[in-house]
């Protein structure tokens, strides 16, 4: 594959769809502009320095430059306060903190958004794991979508219980059919639940939201929000690392759970992390909006071609991921090594379905990735079963993205 020679007729293709496309793109740009202001204001508010990009080691007490982080990461977030850290090692990892910060052995999580993504499921108790919040007591619920891919607000009051303590939205569509929720949506579902219940707690998966539109669910009432620095808010440049923000009190019961009580986010060392951080979350706003010009061109791409795509290219962006059915196992592995094939990293592996910890069908995974399974570098992961639905996202520039495309389009023609 990494001789495949790219057809004038692929070419043409791809140039089509970038004119079909081309007023959307300049959207794109506004939202990058608008973000970049919110990071710029966070970092001159915070009076962020060289010395504040140097890290620490051992326990990593009084690092100032760690604090100043949190700090500004708040602030672009609009939260109270933020634990943002190295020492997640995934999104899952930080939705996993932030759920056992926030809920104790009787009560009840609610899933308004259907079933959680796949490596949720182990935390939670869906799929029996040592070490699940069933385990300790917890039980959950789950309210499907409506057909309409919607918040059924209905069945949420109707599964609302006097034990439920926490009510979960899942921004982005994950191995689902449904799209992922815009702000509008949350907005609207966040506060009907308010009215319902104004004591429950809302929480919000943002793994593959953040700067994909100009507010972040902390802006419009969510409790804690939850991400992995490997995804959007790294902006392509942090190593590993994630994130929760929101309330005070809930983010300090978060740092309890990642180090200690009774020391929690006064420890945590940085060592060399710091730079990459700063530097990741002032790029963030560009990178983003690279990787969804990037799904927009590529969703034009794919229904020109005839596929079954998700969303549409004129649709509204919240998250990076399409979603394309593509009918056979062939073509879904084709895809796959096209897109291995035009990475930076790695373009010789061949990508095969196999088992992997935390998903309970075989999966395919293509990412020839600088930061190992970052996902705001372009990538494509689908479940190896009917009806064979790629999930393509990230890009740390459109003209990569345009180049793959161009690569995929030859091996699927």
């Amino acid at each position: 594959m990494t001789n495949l020679q790219v057809t004038e007729q692929a070419s043409q293709v791809v140039a089509r769809a970038e004119q079909t496309v081309a007023e959307a793109l300049v959207r794109m740009d506004a939202i990058a502009r608008t973000n970049q202001a919110k990071v710029l204001d966070a970092f001159h508010a915070e009076r962020v320095a060289d010395a504040d990009l140097h890290g620490t080691t051992g326990y990593g007490l009084g690092d100032e430059g760690r604090d100043k982080f949190e700090r500004v990461f708040a602030r672009v977030f609009h939260a109270p306060s933020a634990l943002v850290r190295p020492q997640f090692v995934s999104g899952t990892h930080a939705l996993k903190v932030g759920l056992f910060g926030m809920l104790r052995p009787g009560d009840e999580v609610l899933f308004a958004t259907g079933k959680p993504y796949e490596t949720l499921e182990a935390v939670v108790g869906i799929r029996e794991t040592a070490g699940s919040l069933a385990e300790w007591g917890v039980s959950h619920a789950i309210v499907p979508l409506t057909d309409g891919g919607q918040v059924d607000l209905h069945g949420v009051q109707q599964a609302l219980r006097t034990n439920t303590r926490v009510v979960f939205f899942q921004r982005s569509r994950g191995y689902a059919e449904r799209q992922a929720l815009t702000m509008t949506d949350l907005t609207d579902a966040i506060a009907a639940v308010r009215a319902m219940r104004s004591d429950v707690l809302i929480a919000v998966d943002n793994c593959y939201g953040e700067f994909v539109e100009t507010t972040e669910p902390t802006d419009i009432g969510a409790d804690l929000v939850m991400g992995s620095l490997i995804k959007n808010p790294g902006g392509g440049l942090a190593p590993t690392g994630g994130y929760v923000a929101g309330r005070a009190d809930l983010v300090e019961r978060a740092a309890a759970v990642l180090t200690a009580p009774g020391v929690g986010a006064e420890v945590g060392p940085t060592a060399g992390f710091l730079r990459p951080f700063y530097q990741g979350l002032f790029m963030a706003p560009h990178v983003v909006a690279q990787a969804v010009k990037g799904s927009v061109l590529a969703s034009a791409v794919f229904e020109q071609l005839g596929y079954d795509v998700s969303p549409l290219w004129h649709e509204a962006r919240s998250d990076l991921v399409i979603r394309v059915s593509l009918g056979s196992e062939a073509k879904l592995l084709a895809f796959c090594e096209a897109v291995q094939a035009s990475a930076p990293i790695d373009s010789f592996v061949h990508p095969d379905g196999g088992e992997m910890a935390g998903y309970a069908n075989r999966v395919v995974m293509a990412a020839g990735t600088f930061v190992q399974g970052s996902t705001i570098e372009m990538s494509a992961d689908a479940p190896v079963v009917a009806p064979y639905r790629v999930y393509f996202q990230g890009g740390l520039t459109y003209e990569h993205v345009y180049l793959t495309l161009e690569r995929i389009v030859t091996s699927l023609m």
